[in-house]
């Protein structure tokens, strides 16, 4: 994002690409394009006039129109307000380098990223927030910290009646570990809300972190959609800017070699193979289902009875990129013709086992459990791990529990989990632990922590 808050994370993402690029390891000139109002593309100078209008095609077009359509696009994020609340970001958080320092920042941004998968609302409507009211907000905090003292600090002060053990339950103010809202799957918001230690400003930092997080939640669930949107569109409009003699044979061939490097998909013995291309399977999907409505043949009026030979390509690769994601979108419309076509098989077996099991191939019932194999990969509940605050002892040592619930066996890495507890146990500011439960017969598989907070 060309407005975002410094951060060496950007950086080294940058670099990764950029290196990438410049040894042909990307079949697709590097573009940026921002879901805004309107849309801003960003497109490298030194490409050829073929590219160019390659990357103007499948950026500010194939992109641009996804975000615009799709429906959870519509829901989480706002391109009227983005730039703007971009800009608050980095400002507000360049004010706190200069005056709370810029190591101090980073601690607090290092912890914010490594919780950035767990700082987004999944299920409730996003509320969206003017970068005048953010300011506002800031503004208000940091007074109130100059004007007020510390109320946590006057609640532990011995003598407080609300300590004494023999002090009656207010119905209307019960006790605070009663209060919370726990469980909570967005870690970064209970943080920001509870933790007892952190200052006005590294919630704000917090709330920062948590609204880009927001922003970017819709891209992580249509990776194959997006990308396959905008690899169709920008196919469609070169071959038809072709035809009109508007692009030269030379054009068209160096578009072609462009494109084929961008939907090249190894297979599962090649070295290079790292799981299945979206930019392969979005736009094999996308031309298989404009054949679909227009060559229809008998298995496809069998699997697809309401778009076979419906004469309306578009009307209905439209439709798709509004209402669907990319597990909905695999499970609707991957057919026969496009698992066959790239080969799909599905094996079956524990990560221990000395063998796996074909246990789909291309017959009818194996093309429905390639078909639901390949959407459970897509599967946003299985994206991330399901980690949630369980508990939180405010009025005792203040040690904070997370659960892990864990899906087909899968365990957290030991050492990436000891890092971000570090990070979780930084921010709330006292001993923070994580138990790893079978979500099937809540049987604890394994312990971490408690971890202590760095000085």
């Amino acid at each position: 994002m060309p407005l975002m808050y410094n951060h060496w994370s950007f950086g080294k993402q940058f670099a990764f690409n950029e290196l990438l690029y410049r040894k042909g390891a990307r079949g697709l000139a590097y573009e940026i394009v921002i879901n805004s109002n309107p849309c801003i593309s960003y497109i490298m100078e030194d490409n050829s006039m073929a590219m160019q209008t390659l990357v103007i095609a499948h950026a500010a077009f194939g992109h641009n129109h996804f975000f615009k359509n799709n429906n959870l696009f519509r829901q989480w994020t706002d391109a009227d307000a983005i730039l703007d609340y971009m800009q608050f970001a980095k400002s507000y958080i360049a004010k706190c380098e200069e005056r709370y320092g810029a190591r101090a920042v980073e601690r607090v941004l290092d912890a914010a990223h490594a919780l950035m998968d767990h700082g987004v609302n999944r299920y409730q409507r996003k509320r969206r927030v003017s970068p005048k009211s953010a300011k506002k907000r800031a503004s208000d905090r940091l007074r109130h910290e100059e004007e007020t003292y510390d109320d946590v600090w006057q609640r532990t002060m011995p003598g407080d009646p609300r300590q004494a053990p023999d002090a009656e339950v207010d119905p209307d103010n019960p006790p605070l570990h009663d209060a919370l809202p726990l469980p909570e799957e967005n870690i970064l918001y209970f943080l920001e809300k509870m933790a007892p230690k952190l200052a006005p400003w590294q919630r704000e930092v917090l709330r920062i972190v948590r609204q880009m997080a927001q922003y970017f939640y819709p891209q992580k669930q249509t990776k194959v959609m997006n990308e396959g949107c905008a690899t169709y569109v920008h196919y469609r409009i070169m071959h038809r800017l072709h035809e009109k003699g508007l692009l030269s044979d030379g054009g068209l061939l160096e578009f072609l070699h462009s494109h084929t490097s961008v939907i090249f998909q190894p297979d599962f013995d090649d070295k290079r193979y790292s799981g299945i291309n979206p930019y392969a399977l979005g736009f094999a999907m996308m031309i298989d289902i404009q054949r679909i409505c227009e060559r229809p043949t008998e298995e496809d009026c069998e699997w697809f009875p309401e778009i076979a030979g419906n004469d309306d390509a578009m009307g209905t690769l439209r439709a798709a990129w509004a209402n669907y994601r990319d597990e909905s979108f695999v499970l609707q419309f991957l057919s026969p013709n496009v698992i066959r076509q790239l080969r799909l098989f599905k094996l079956s077996g524990g990560q221990d086992d000395p063998d796996y099991l074909v246990d789909a191939i291309h017959n009818e019932r194996g093309y429905q459990k390639i078909r639901k194999a390949v959407a459970r990969r897509y599967d946003v509940a299985l994206q991330d791990p399901n980690i949630q605050v369980v508990e939180a002892n405010l009025e005792g040592d203040r040690a904070l529990t997370l659960r892990h619930e864990v899906v087909d066996g899968n365990l957290l890495e030991k050492k990436d989990a000891a890092a971000v507890l570090q990070h979780v146990a930084d921010l709330w500011g006292y001993p923070v632990s994580l138990v790893e439960v079978d979500g099937a017969n809540e049987r604890v598989l394994c312990e971490h922590g408690p971890t202590e907070p760095r000085g």
